[in-house]
């Protein structure tokens, strides 16, 4: 029972809940921005381009070996892939910009008493120490 025990404080911690919630709004916000991109912006690429089908755009080796396909190499899909990580990559940026902004700045611990005596010195540091070794 001590295993079972242990595996829920394990699962129930708050980093682990934090980044399974990450991952699936991350899965979502893929899916999401590829449909943007595969509906809206390469129509529009291709548009510009003078009609120019990005997911049509290939390479093809000859294949010495007789009888065999040839190699083809669909670069189009990778462009479009790229441009997709981009995006993504670009709002990811904007989040944790945003992120950054709006923590508070962490407020310095008050310096020392300067009035404090050298015993009172002292003994903090003897404190400081013995918290240190335990």
């Amino acid at each position: 029972m001590g295993m079972l025990k242990e595996f829920k404080e394990f699962a129930m911690k708050g980093n682990l809940v934090d980044m399974a919630v990450a991952f699936v709004m991350g899965a979502a916000f893929g899916k999401l921005v590829s449909s943007f991109i595969d509906g809206l912006v390469m129509p529009l690429v291709g548009y510009l381009t003078s009609g120019t089908d990005f997911s049509n755009l290939v390479l093809t080796l000859p294949n010495f070996r007789e009888g065999a396909e040839p190699v083809v190499l669909t670069y189009g899909a990778f462009i479009t892939v790229l441009i997709d990580f981009l995006v993504v990559a670009f709002v990811m940026f904007l989040v944790i910009r945003g992120m950054n902004r709006l923590k508070r700045k962490e407020v310095a611990p008050p310096p020392a008493d300067p009035t404090s005596s050298a015993e009172e010195t002292l003994l903090t540091e003897i404190r400081d120490l013995l918290k240190k070794e335990q």
